[in-house]
């Protein structure tokens, strides 16, 4: 699928548990690449309500920015929502499944990032990944953002059967757009 294939939009309150069910499957998926999906079990018991995403999509100064195909199917969303004057967070980044690992997550990121500078003006886009998922922090970071050198606290207590791996946390990586728009084929 290339860029001119996909459609953007916001999600609506009508989209919140097409986008939740989309979501939850996503970050369950099994992938064979190491360090790209980090533990299964804690993948497995990934779970967001659809009232979580209905409060993400209605946020002031936020939003949910859907991908769909020719056919107004959901291939991919992200939260976005401004933060600070100049920053915008982005988080939930998710591709469905069967479109995993085809450039759409890409395609989404740069989206979204061209949204959060033409509609709130930022100079710094912000989100973090799981600091057991070195893939994918490099892939951000191939995108252009940067580790800040701050770890944000896992809710571990929550999921304490999992066994999960004391030090982990989210990494928080930002990226600096104050030079304009990013061209979605440059991110």
């Amino acid at each position: 699928m290339t860029d001119s294939n996909l459609k953007f939009r916001l999600a609506t309150a009508d989209d919140a548990p097409q986008v939740q069910a989309m979501v939850e499957s996503a970050f369950r998926a099994e992938d064979s690449r190491p360090e790209w999906t980090a533990d299964m079990k804690l993948g497995s018991s990934f779970r967001v309500g659809v009232d979580k995403v209905l409060s993400q999509i209605t946020k002031p100064d936020g939003g949910i920015v859907m991908a769909t195909d020719n056919n107004g199917a959901l291939v991919g969303s992200i939260e976005v929502f401004k933060a600070s004057p100049d920053l915008a967070r982005l988080s939930m980044l998710a591709v469905d499944q069967s479109y995993q690992q085809g450039g759409i997550g890409r395609q989404v990121l740069a989206y979204a990032e061209d949204y959060c500078q033409k509609t709130w003006g930022v100079k710094t886009l912000g989100l973090n990944a799981l600091s057991t998922r070195q893939e994918l922090i490099s892939w951000y970071m191939r995108r252009g953002y940067q580790k800040t050198g701050e770890v944000s606290p896992f809710p571990k207590e929550r999921l304490r059967e999992l066994g999960l791996p004391e030090d982990m946390g989210f990494v928080e990586l930002e990226k600096d757009v104050s030079t304009g728009p990013t061209a979605a084929g440059d991110a």
